[in-house]
């Protein structure tokens, strides 16, 4: 089994129509108009002035409106405006996802008040603690959590099937040229390096903690 198919993703279809047309085509953009979308609202940076900012992400899967890792932003406005030129009110969010809980990557996530806020370990709302399955816990139809340690003991990361690839949303590197190399705050690289080659045995394109998207293939 691939890794793509041990991740529950999908893979080429081969059918052909009985007037010998590839079906292959029509069939992925049957799949395609049902996947989700995968925006990066706000670059992440780390910058020699102290200031950090997290890379956050808009993901639309479905009824489902999820905002990971709303952390350290300039100013509210800076994840607020892009949502709102989407038409995208901030009680409009269902699910509010981190990465791990470093306060630079979880600051903003009261922006999102009917929310439900994921993390590595479970799902809250209001005054409600709920479980989730763990690592390969399908969040939404097309976004899958997994556990990801390596940053932190704690970190996950989101897999998601996109229109236009698979995503990794993921602090596993902090930059678009994925320095550092090693982690000054791994507990342990040699997982971190694990986990490192785990995703990208699947993702298409991985947005990392603190700025652009990188392409894998």
């Amino acid at each position: 089994m691939t890794a793509r198919a041990a991740a529950g993703l999908p893979g080429p279809v081969r059918e052909t129509c009985g007037f010998g047309t590839s079906r292959t085509a029509l069939l992925t953009a049957d799949i395609l108009a049902t996947m989700a979308t995968v925006e990066l609202i706000h670059a992440g940076y780390i910058r020699d002035d102290s200031r950090v900012g997290s890379s956050i992400s808009l993901i639309r899967d479905g009824d489902a409106i999820i905002i990971a890792d709303p952390g350290l932003v300039a100013s509210h406005a800076r994840i607020l405006d892009p949502l709102r030129a989407r038409g995208i009110d901030p009680a409009d969010v269902t699910h509010v996802f981190f990465s791990h809980h470093h306060p630079d990557h979880t600051m903003n996530a009261a922006l999102f008040p009917e929310a439900e806020v994921v993390d590595f370990w479970a799902r809250y709302r209001n005054d409600l603690w709920l479980d989730h399955p763990g690592d390969g816990w399908q969040m939404t139809d097309h976004v899958q959590l997994w556990l990801t340690p390596g940053h932190t003991e704690e970190d996950a990361s989101l897999i998601v099937r996109a229109d236009d690839g698979v995503y990794a949303l993921t602090h596993l590197w902090w930059r678009q040229d994925r320095t550092p190399e090693v982690d000054p705050y791994a507990p342990d690289q040699a997982i971190l390096e694990t986990q490192r080659a785990r995703v990208l045995a699947v993702a298409d394109i991985v947005i990392p903690g603190h700025g652009e998207s990188f392409r894998v293939r």
